[in-house]
Formats: C-alpha cells, sequence, structure tokens
C-alpha cells in the first residue's frame, strides 16, 4: 500500500476489539476518566519547563493572541501558553472535559470557551485563532484528511500538533495475548502520520523528543481497573491485571503510576491557512 492516507487509515482499523470480546464486555472500554485528564493539564500548566510543542505553538503566538485547543481535554496543550494567549477555546467531544477545561483557564487567568463536539463536525462553529493546537489526538482519527483540513483553515499562523511516537495501545500488547491470546498491530507511528499529513501537501517541521513528564495515575488501583476495562475483562479480574501491570514494568515516579520506559514523543508543525496571520 503505497497511499500513505490509505496506509494510516489501514493501521487504525486494524486496531478494532474483534466483534465476539467486544460483545462480552461488561463495561465499555472506551473513554478516559476526566480527573486524569484534570491532573495532566495540572502538571502541564504548572510553570514547568516549556515542551518543544510549547515552543513551537508560543513560536508563533502573538502577545494576547489566540489558540484553538482541538481535543483539549483538561487543557494540557492550551494551559501552558496562557502566559502569552489572551484568549483559548477547547473543543472536545465530553461535556465534562469541557467544564474542566474551563474550570482550569479561569484559574490560570485565561479567557476561555468550551465547544461540545467531535472534529471536523463542529468546525463550523468554530472561528479561526492565530494557532491551533491538537495533542495526542490522532491516533483517535482514522480520516485523517478532513480533519487535518480543518485544522489547518482555522489557524492564521500556525498548527502544532503533539502524538506519541507509536499508537498508545502497543504497550498492551503483551497483557491481550496474556488474557485474549489475541496479537495487536504495532503501528501507526508518528512517521506515518507525517506521511499522511505530507500526502496532504502540508510542509511539515518536524521535532522528536523525550518526555521527563510522566503522565499517568496518581492511584494504582485506579489504574489496574481502567486497563481491565481497556482489555474488556470483568472487574473480578483487577488483581490479575494489577499484577500483570507489575510484571511489566509498571512503577510508581514522582507520585505517579507510569510504564516502562521514555516516552517518546514527536511535535509537528505547519502553516495555516486562514490568512490575517502577518
Amino acid at each position: 500500500m503505497d497511499d500513505p492516507l490509505a496506509r494510516w487509515r489501514a493501521q487504525l482499523e486494524a486496531w478494532a476489539i474483534p466483534e465476539e470480546i467486544l460483545a462480552a464486555a461488561p463495561e465499555s472500554p472506551w473513554g478516559f476518566p476526566v480527573a486524569l485528564f484534570r491532573a495532566r493539564a495540572e502538571r502541564a500548566g504548572a510553570g514547568g519547563r516549556p515542551t518543544p510543542s510549547n515552543r513551537e505553538a508560543i513560536r508563533w503566538l502573538p502577545p494576547g493572541g489566540s489558540v484553538l485547543d482541538v481535543g483539549a481535554g483538561g487543557g494540557a496543550a492550551s494551559l501552558p501558553l496562557a502566559g502569552v494567549a489572551g484568549r483559548a477555546v477547547a473543543v472536545d467531544e465530553s461535556a465534562a472535559m469541557i467544564a474542566s477545561f474551563l474550570e482550569a483557564a479561569a484559574g490560570a487567568g485565561l479567557d476561555a470557551e468550551g465547544v461540545q463536539g467531535r472534529w471536523p463536525e463542529v468546525a463550523g462553529r468554530v472561528g479561526p485563532a492565530d494557532v491551533v493546537v491538537c495533542h495526542h489526538v490522532l491516533y483517535n482519527v482514522a480520516d485523517l484528511a478532513p480533519f487535518a483540513t480543518a485544522l489547518t483553515g482555522h489557524a492564521r499562523r500556525r498548527v502544532v500538533v503533539e502524538l506519541t511516537d507509536r499508537h498508545p495501545l502497543v504497550d498492551l500488547a503483551p497483557l491481550w495475548r496474556r488474557f485474549h491470546g489475541l496479537e495487536r498491530p504495532s503501528g501507526p507511528t508518528a512517521g506515518d502520520a507525517a506521511a499522511a499529513l505530507a500526502a496532504l501537501g502540508l510542509e511539515l517541521r518536524r521535532e522528536d523528543w523525550e518526555s521527563d513528564t510522566r503522565y499517568g495515575f496518581d492511584d494504582f488501583a485506579e489504574l489496574a481497573a481502567f486497563t481491565r476495562r481497556r482489555l474488556c475483562l470483568p472487574a473480578d479480574r483487577d488483581p490479575e491485571v494489577a499484577e500483570a501491570l507489575l510484571e511489566a514494568g509498571t512503577h510508581q515516579e514522582g507520585g505517579v503510576w507510569v510504564g516502562a520506559g521514555p516516552r517518546r514523543v514527536s511535535t509537528l508543525s505547519w502553516a495555516g491557512t486562514a490568512g490575517g496571520g502577518g
């Protein structure tokens, strides 16, 4: 398959959970706890050293400028820009995430607005911004062309996207094998995302880096339960999942339970087309 966009779609579609496993799941394996994203946003906006993604956004953000945060969660991508940005608009499918973002933005003294809905379906309800940020969302987007095109069309100056170097569920592959005897995909990767975006004619700037900020659960029992739901298992399997996580190298670091190994991340950015960027 030599079409980067088709390859991206095919690799993401390969992550579909087999119907027989999904049908037997006592709880939905999808979604994230709001508290997890709130904690992530708090750590990101706690005045630490700016990440390469933050620096790239700030480089293009005029003083008092506007930011559009797509797939905002608790605001981890946009809140670190509060010292420069004058206004932020967050788009997220979850009303609870939007509420968490607005509360955090108010605490940071940032004028903010929330738009609930799925991008790019709600793009028509959102005006342009100087910089558009979109962190850790692309691996949920099989149809990348309209998604990225809408990002580009809403940025006056720059679009800044962040994603891990490989699909975040790859780390669960040993657990799927252990509990279901199921082999999971190994892709796509940030390189696949870059190739797909380049196929749209975007001139990308890419920076690969290693994050020294570890995001995870404060409570190990919550992590085990979350992972068990991801694996479509019943609640009485929590102890087995907890044991498997510890065997895989999950450990506590800075009060947060994280997986083994470094967190490698890529920042991709490109010019916006909304105009008026100077």
